[in-house]
């Protein structure tokens, strides 16, 4: 029976070097794990940035007075003076700041334009509030803030936070399936690799087989090929994809809330989301798992074939 360990180092009875060359599948394999890379990006990200607009959005608040100069339903204070002095005592409130006018007429503007004092219709006193957690209730303090000025609305984002979590979860899923199809793809690319390579060595299999070599010995060499082969185009897309997502590091940067351009390289390295960190090495090896499950099922079924 012939036996791997009665073959001199680096002999290749079944030729394998030119039934699976070292040119075309690694070089289609490095592009699946290029692709995949980018889809592991849109999956990390989106999940990070969601995180990052949840968590501001969650901890803000706005408040809007009508009426803001008109008297208190109580004491000498105004509407607004009212609300100040509720929101200064409630509990989980971190800060608050009410816009001034020209503040106000800045967020009006792309809406109304300009000479927004000269409108004909009083506007509302708006009061932006930090919270110290998002779990504090609003619909108390809504109501706390209501008696002490009538009409005073809270709007706490809860629908934008809805909305943020649901575009996130749908990227997610997009970028989910994106891999399913690309390790699809990859393996498809590897099977049909390997039978090419089954095909070009029957000859040579058929009389190796003939001499005594398991089906389990000689899916083991394919295997062997197939997953160095897949793995080193792990390794090249991986690579290729790094200057990329360094591209897409500083494009969302901002998103994330960077307060300074990220130019240092060092720097944008670090911003990348640990996650990714976690996911990138993982190409290659995941890449010579699939060549190696695809290269033994394919050559396993190939062989029963074989009379």
């Amino acid at each position: 029976m012939l036996h791997a360990s009665f073959r001199p180092p680096g002999f290749d009875e079944l030729g394998l070097r030119h039934a699976l060359a070292d040119r075309v599948l690694p070089f289609l394999v490095a592009a699946m794990a290029f692709l995949a890379a980018l889809a592991l990006t849109g999956w990390v990200g989106a999940a990070s940035l969601a995180r990052h607009w949840q968590a501001g959005a969650g901890a803000a608040m706005t408040v809007q007075v009508p009426q803001p100069r008109a008297p208190a339903a109580e004491g000498s204070q105004t509407r607004l003076q009212a609300v100040l002095a509720d929101l200064a005592k409630s509990p989980g409130i971190a800060s608050f700041h009410p816009l001034s006018a020209d503040e106000l007429g800045d967020l009006l503007r792309p809406w109304l334009g300009t000479g927004i004092e000269h409108l004909a219709i009083p506007l509302p006193a708006v009061i932006a509030v930090r919270l110290d957690a998002d779990k504090v209730p609003v619909t108390p303090l809504a109501a706390q803030l209501d008696a002490a000025a009538p009409g005073t609305m809270v709007e706490s984002h809860d629908l934008w936070i809805t909305r943020i979590a649901t575009l996130s979860h749908s990227l997610q899923a997009c970028a989910g399936i994106a891999v399913l199809l690309v390790a699809a793809v990859a393996a498809a690319v590897i099977a049909v690799a390997t039978r090419a390579g089954l095909a070009a060595r029957r000859e040579a299999i058929e009389i190796v087989h003939g001499l005594g070599a398991t089906d389990g010995y000689i899916a083991a060499r394919f295997a062997g090929r197939a997953t160095l082969l897949a793995a080193s185009g792990g390794v090249v897309g991986a690579m290729c994809a790094m200057p990329v997502l360094v591209t897409l590091a500083l494009v969302a940067a901002p998103f994330g809330g960077a307060s300074a351009p990220l130019t240092d390289p060092g720097t944008v390295l670090a911003a990348l989301p640990p996650a990714l960190w976690a996911t990138l090495p993982a190409l290659p090896s995941t890449a010579a798992l699939i060549g190696f499950l695809t290269a033994q099922a394919t050559v396993r079924l190939w062989l029963r074939q074989l009379p």
